[in-house]
């Protein structure tokens, strides 16, 4: 294989594991901020930090991951291939996943810098969501992705699948136990 021939293919795929990263450390940092793992208010704040810069260095490689698959030799993607879920003849409910990933992570990772135009109780609900992103980006991986069969890959989507799952259910029983004992909503 000629790597030359496979250029737009290969920073699509390097971009695509990059942005899975970002993402799944930018998850597990917030739910463990939303569980009130941190303690101390200066870990707090360099974790809140870390969590916002690796969520937007995940947006930056989620955009390049689909802007490079314009230049893929095999694919020969058009724009609105990469820009409307299921219109791809490439495995059209993976890819339309990862769009719709793209889409609700830009919506909601966004949504950060106008949380006082739209409310921070409402941006609180809002950011909620996120881990949705998450499941997504696995599901496109699992189902788009070249390296989808690779061990190296599945291992890592094991290793922060299981704690971002438990994290997110220690968070939701949290959540509905005050919701029991106290109207006031639990802050993320």
């Amino acid at each position: 294989m000629n790597p030359q021939e496979h250029t737009w293919w290969l920073l699509s795929r390097s971009a695509g594991i990059v942005a899975l990263l970002l993402i799944a450390a930018s998850t597990l940092m917030g739910l463990a901020l939303a569980n009130g793992l941190a303690k101390q208010p200066q870990a707090r704040k360099s974790i809140t930090t870390f969590h916002e810069h690796t969520a937007n260095a995940g947006l930056a490689a989620i955009g390049l991951h689909g802007v490079s698959l314009l230049g893929d030799a095999f694919l020969h993607p058009r724009v609105t291939d990469l820009l409307i879920p299921l219109a791809i003849d490439y495995r059209p409910l993976y890819v339309a996943t990862g769009i719709a990933a793209g889409y609700i992570a830009a919506l909601l990772g966004l949504s950060f810098y106008a949380r006082k135009r739209i409310g921070a109780k409402r941006w609180r609900k809002l950011h909620r969501a996120t881990p949705v992103v998450y499941v997504l980006a696995l599901i496109h991986t699992l189902g788009a992705g070249t390296d989808a069969g690779s061990s190296w890959l599945r291992a890592f989507m094991l290793a922060t699948a299981v704690p971002a799952a438990t994290l997110l259910a220690r968070r939701l029983i949290a959540t509905r136990k005050a919701g029991r004992i106290s109207v006031t909503p639990t802050k993320i």
